[in-house]
């Protein structure tokens, strides 16, 4: 299991494979890098495309991580998203 970050709003460095990998290790959800790993061992690697795809949806989670508010939102429950939508359409109705 992947030791739990400091959400300390700012992120690694991922300029090089060698530095995402990093950054997955430490900063990635549960299963990140094994996942990281076998997307890009699948992938043609002259199809540049799919790999900069791939690089970036693993920069963006950790990126994600490393942003409280963003932490803070993935951790909320349905039943408090949908209660504050709720207000929000009731608002919107009332008007």
């Amino acid at each position: 299991m992947t030791a739990q970050p400091d959400h300390r709003d700012t992120a690694p460095p991922m300029r090089t494979l060698a530095e995402l990998r990093s950054a997955l290790r430490g900063w990635g959800f549960p299963g990140d890098i094994e996942s990281f790993e076998q997307e890009l061992e699948g992938t043609d690697l002259d199809d540049l495309s799919r790999v900069r795809g791939i690089v970036q949806a693993y920069r963006h989670r950790v990126l994600l991580r490393c942003n409280s508010q963003a932490m803070a939102a993935l951790t909320r429950s349905s039943r408090d998203v949908a209660f504050e939508l709720g207000e929000k359409l009731a608002g919107r109705t009332a008007r």
